[in-house]
Protein backbone atom coordinates (compact mmCIF):
# COMPACT_ATOMS: atom_id res chain seq x y z
CA UNK A 1 0.00 0.00 0.00
CA UNK A 2 1.27 3.56 -0.63
CA UNK A 3 2.71 5.38 2.36
CA UNK A 4 0.11 7.21 4.43
CA UNK A 5 1.17 10.53 6.00
CA UNK A 6 1.36 8.88 9.43
CA UNK A 7 3.57 6.10 8.04
CA UNK A 8 5.77 8.60 6.23
CA UNK A 9 6.25 10.49 9.51
CA UNK A 10 7.36 7.27 11.21
CA UNK A 11 9.75 6.41 8.37
CA UNK A 12 11.14 9.94 8.48
CA UNK A 13 12.41 9.23 12.01
CA UNK A 14 14.40 6.13 11.03
CA UNK A 15 18.15 6.59 11.36
CA UNK A 16 18.65 6.17 7.62
CA UNK A 17 16.38 9.14 6.77
CA UNK A 18 16.69 11.32 9.87
CA UNK A 19 19.47 13.56 8.53
CA UNK A 20 17.95 13.98 5.05
CA UNK A 21 16.29 17.25 4.18
CA UNK A 22 12.65 17.20 3.10
CA UNK A 23 13.45 17.24 -0.61
CA UNK A 24 15.91 14.35 -0.30
CA UNK A 25 13.45 12.38 1.81
CA UNK A 26 10.84 12.88 -0.87
CA UNK A 27 13.22 11.62 -3.54
CA UNK A 28 14.27 8.61 -1.42
CA UNK A 29 10.76 7.32 -0.71
CA UNK A 30 9.26 8.13 -4.10
CA UNK A 31 7.28 5.01 -4.99
CA UNK A 32 7.89 3.40 -1.58
CA UNK A 33 5.14 1.34 0.01
CA UNK A 34 4.42 -0.71 3.11
CA UNK A 35 3.64 -4.38 2.70
CA UNK A 36 2.55 -6.97 5.26
CA UNK A 37 3.67 -10.56 4.70
CA UNK A 38 2.61 -13.76 6.47
CA UNK A 39 5.17 -16.07 8.04
CA UNK A 40 7.05 -18.24 5.57
CA UNK A 41 6.93 -15.75 2.70
CA UNK A 42 9.96 -15.76 0.40
CA UNK A 43 10.78 -12.11 -0.23
CA UNK A 44 13.63 -12.78 -2.66
CA UNK A 45 16.03 -15.51 -3.70
CA UNK A 46 19.78 -15.27 -4.06
CA UNK A 47 20.60 -14.35 -7.61
CA UNK A 48 17.43 -12.27 -8.03
CA UNK A 49 17.73 -8.75 -9.34
CA UNK A 50 17.12 -6.29 -6.51
CA UNK A 51 14.60 -3.55 -7.22
CA UNK A 52 13.88 -2.46 -3.65
CA UNK A 53 15.59 -1.75 -0.37
CA UNK A 54 13.77 -3.68 2.37
CA UNK A 55 13.32 -2.11 5.81
CA UNK A 56 11.88 -4.46 8.42
CA UNK A 57 9.49 -2.55 10.72
CA UNK A 58 7.69 -5.45 12.41
CA UNK A 59 8.29 -9.20 12.64
CA UNK A 60 11.47 -11.09 11.75
CA UNK A 61 13.28 -12.17 8.60
CA UNK A 62 15.77 -14.97 8.01
CA UNK A 63 18.59 -14.27 5.56
CA UNK A 64 20.11 -17.39 4.07
CA UNK A 65 21.92 -19.02 1.18
CA UNK A 66 22.38 -22.43 -0.37
CA UNK A 67 24.85 -24.43 -2.41
CA UNK A 68 24.14 -27.85 -3.93
CA UNK A 69 22.20 -29.66 -1.18
CA UNK A 70 23.35 -27.42 1.67
CA UNK A 71 21.51 -24.43 3.14
CA UNK A 72 22.59 -22.03 5.84
CA UNK A 73 21.20 -19.15 7.87
CA UNK A 74 23.34 -16.02 7.59
CA UNK A 75 21.35 -13.77 9.91
CA UNK A 76 18.00 -13.35 11.60
CA UNK A 77 16.79 -9.76 11.56
CA UNK A 78 14.55 -7.93 14.01
CA UNK A 79 13.10 -4.42 13.67
CA UNK A 80 14.30 -2.01 12.66
CA UNK A 81 16.68 -3.50 10.08
CA UNK A 82 17.61 -2.73 6.50
CA UNK A 83 18.60 -5.58 4.24
CA UNK A 84 19.94 -5.93 0.70
CA UNK A 85 21.24 -2.36 1.04
CA UNK A 86 24.61 -3.13 -0.57
CA UNK A 87 22.93 -4.75 -3.57
CA UNK A 88 20.65 -1.71 -3.93
CA UNK A 89 23.57 0.75 -3.82
CA UNK A 90 25.48 -1.28 -6.42
CA UNK A 91 22.35 -2.11 -8.45
CA UNK A 92 23.51 -5.74 -8.26
CA UNK A 93 21.87 -9.13 -7.79
CA UNK A 94 21.08 -10.47 -4.32
CA UNK A 95 23.69 -12.70 -2.70
CA UNK A 96 21.22 -14.19 -0.23
CA UNK A 97 17.59 -15.12 0.13
CA UNK A 98 15.13 -13.56 2.56
CA UNK A 99 12.15 -15.32 4.20
CA UNK A 100 9.78 -14.04 6.87
CA UNK A 101 9.81 -16.08 10.08
CA UNK A 102 6.62 -14.49 11.39
CA UNK A 103 4.03 -12.00 10.20
CA UNK A 104 6.11 -9.01 9.16
CA UNK A 105 5.63 -5.44 8.00
CA UNK A 106 8.26 -4.24 5.55
CA UNK A 107 8.87 -0.89 3.93
CA UNK A 108 9.95 -1.35 0.32
CA UNK A 109 11.93 1.57 -1.11
CA UNK A 110 12.67 1.58 -4.87
CA UNK A 111 16.39 1.25 -5.45
CA UNK A 112 16.37 3.87 -8.16
CA UNK A 113 14.79 6.39 -5.79
CA UNK A 114 17.36 5.66 -3.09
CA UNK A 115 20.31 5.97 -5.48
CA UNK A 116 19.01 9.28 -6.81
CA UNK A 117 18.70 10.67 -3.28
CA UNK A 118 22.27 9.54 -2.51
CA UNK A 119 23.61 11.35 -5.57
CA UNK A 120 21.76 14.56 -4.75
CA UNK A 121 22.45 14.82 -0.99
CA UNK A 122 25.91 14.18 0.47
CA UNK A 123 24.61 14.06 4.04
CA UNK A 124 22.07 11.39 3.14
CA UNK A 125 24.76 9.48 1.25
CA UNK A 126 26.87 9.56 4.42
CA UNK A 127 23.93 8.16 6.43
CA UNK A 128 23.68 5.27 3.94
CA UNK A 129 27.44 4.66 4.21
CA UNK A 130 27.14 4.58 8.01
CA UNK A 131 24.42 1.95 7.78
CA UNK A 132 26.55 -0.08 5.37
CA UNK A 133 29.53 0.26 7.71
CA UNK A 134 27.43 -1.03 10.60
CA UNK A 135 26.34 -4.02 8.52
CA UNK A 136 29.93 -4.69 7.48
CA UNK A 137 31.19 -4.64 11.06
CA UNK A 138 28.40 -7.02 12.02
CA UNK A 139 29.54 -9.35 9.23
CA UNK A 140 33.16 -9.23 10.45
CA UNK A 141 31.99 -10.11 13.97
CA UNK A 142 30.03 -13.05 12.59
CA UNK A 143 32.99 -14.37 10.58
CA UNK A 144 35.31 -14.09 13.59
CA UNK A 145 32.77 -15.90 15.76
CA UNK A 146 32.50 -18.76 13.24
CA UNK A 147 36.24 -19.14 12.59
CA UNK A 148 37.76 -18.53 16.02
CA UNK A 149 35.36 -20.45 18.27
CA UNK A 150 34.12 -24.00 18.44
CA UNK A 151 30.39 -24.74 18.39
CA UNK A 152 29.96 -24.86 22.18
CA UNK A 153 31.75 -21.52 22.61
CA UNK A 154 29.51 -19.98 19.95
CA UNK A 155 26.41 -21.22 21.75
CA UNK A 156 27.69 -19.98 25.12
CA UNK A 157 28.28 -16.49 23.78
CA UNK A 158 24.93 -16.51 22.00
CA UNK A 159 23.21 -17.29 25.31
CA UNK A 160 25.07 -14.45 27.04
CA UNK A 161 23.98 -12.04 24.31
CA UNK A 162 20.36 -13.20 24.65
CA UNK A 163 20.60 -12.77 28.42
CA UNK A 164 21.80 -9.18 27.95
CA UNK A 165 19.11 -8.41 25.39
CA UNK A 166 16.40 -9.90 27.62
CA UNK A 167 17.23 -7.77 30.62
CA UNK A 168 19.86 -9.89 32.37
CA UNK A 169 17.35 -12.53 33.46
CA UNK A 170 18.28 -15.95 34.76
CA UNK A 171 15.66 -17.51 32.50
CA UNK A 172 15.64 -16.56 28.83
CA UNK A 173 13.59 -17.59 25.82
CA UNK A 174 15.24 -18.69 22.59
CA UNK A 175 13.89 -16.29 19.95
CA UNK A 176 14.22 -18.81 17.09
CA UNK A 177 13.31 -22.43 16.62
CA UNK A 178 16.30 -24.71 17.14
CA UNK A 179 16.63 -25.51 13.43
CA UNK A 180 17.20 -21.81 12.72
CA UNK A 181 19.44 -21.37 15.76
CA UNK A 182 21.65 -24.30 14.78
CA UNK A 183 22.05 -22.99 11.24
CA UNK A 184 22.72 -19.47 12.51
CA UNK A 185 25.52 -20.78 14.74
CA UNK A 186 26.98 -22.91 11.96
CA UNK A 187 26.12 -26.36 13.29
CA UNK A 188 23.67 -29.19 12.79
CA UNK A 189 20.67 -29.64 15.12
CA UNK A 190 22.43 -32.70 16.57
CA UNK A 191 25.56 -30.66 17.32
CA UNK A 192 23.37 -27.98 18.93
CA UNK A 193 21.91 -30.58 21.30
CA UNK A 194 25.41 -31.80 22.18
CA UNK A 195 26.57 -28.23 22.78
CA UNK A 196 23.68 -27.63 25.19
CA UNK A 197 24.62 -30.85 27.01
CA UNK A 198 28.23 -29.72 27.34
CA UNK A 199 27.09 -26.43 28.89
CA UNK A 200 25.22 -28.16 31.71
CA UNK A 201 28.41 -27.95 33.78
CA UNK A 202 28.16 -24.16 33.40
CA UNK A 203 24.60 -24.15 34.78
CA UNK A 204 22.72 -24.18 31.47
CA UNK A 205 19.48 -26.15 31.31
CA UNK A 206 17.08 -26.10 28.37
CA UNK A 207 13.47 -27.22 28.11
CA UNK A 208 11.96 -26.45 24.72
CA UNK A 209 12.56 -22.74 24.08
CA UNK A 210 13.15 -21.98 27.79
CA UNK A 211 16.77 -21.75 28.91
CA UNK A 212 17.91 -21.31 32.51
CA UNK A 213 21.33 -19.86 33.29
CA UNK A 214 22.15 -20.69 36.92
CA UNK A 215 25.91 -20.08 36.83
CA UNK A 216 26.43 -16.91 34.82
CA UNK A 217 29.99 -16.38 36.07
CA UNK A 218 30.94 -19.93 35.06
CA UNK A 219 29.31 -19.46 31.66
CA UNK A 220 31.20 -16.20 31.08
CA UNK A 221 34.49 -17.81 32.14
CA UNK A 222 33.91 -20.60 29.63
CA UNK A 223 32.67 -18.32 26.81
CA UNK A 224 35.26 -15.54 27.27
CA UNK A 225 33.14 -12.92 25.45
CA UNK A 226 35.14 -10.31 23.59
CA UNK A 227 34.13 -6.79 22.63
CA UNK A 228 35.96 -7.34 19.35
CA UNK A 229 33.64 -10.21 18.45
CA UNK A 230 30.43 -9.82 20.43
CA UNK A 231 28.01 -6.94 20.71
CA UNK A 232 26.18 -7.19 24.02
CA UNK A 233 24.21 -3.99 23.54
CA UNK A 234 21.07 -4.77 25.52
CA UNK A 235 18.51 -2.15 24.57
CA UNK A 236 16.10 -2.65 21.65
CA UNK A 237 17.46 -1.08 18.50
CA UNK A 238 14.10 0.28 17.35
CA UNK A 239 14.91 3.12 14.96
CA UNK A 240 18.58 3.28 15.99
CA UNK A 241 19.92 1.06 13.21
CA UNK A 242 23.09 -0.91 12.62
CA UNK A 243 25.44 2.07 12.77
CA UNK A 244 24.23 3.13 16.22
CA UNK A 245 24.42 -0.42 17.53
CA UNK A 246 28.01 -0.80 16.30
CA UNK A 247 29.05 2.38 18.12
CA UNK A 248 28.14 0.83 21.48
CA UNK A 249 30.87 -0.68 23.62
CA UNK A 250 28.51 -3.35 24.90
CA UNK A 251 27.59 -4.39 28.41
CA UNK A 252 30.93 -5.99 29.23
CA UNK A 253 33.76 -3.54 29.90
CA UNK A 254 36.34 -6.30 30.00
CA UNK A 255 36.73 -9.97 29.37
CA UNK A 256 36.24 -12.33 32.33
CA UNK A 257 39.44 -12.79 34.30
CA UNK A 258 41.12 -9.68 32.88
Amino acid sequence: MPLKPSDAAHVRNLSLFRSANDQTFGWAIAGAFLQKFPAGTTLLMEGDSVDFLYILLEGSVELGAGWKSRDTTLAVLRPVSTFILAAVVLDADALMSAVTLERSEILMVPGESLRRAMKEDAEFCFAVSEELAGCYRGLVRSIKNQKLRDSTERLANYLLIQRAQQGGKTEIVLPHEKRVLASLLGMSPENLSRAFSKLQAQGVTVVGAQVRLDKTAALEKFARPSLLIDNHYSQPRNELGEAYTERQKGLLDREPGV
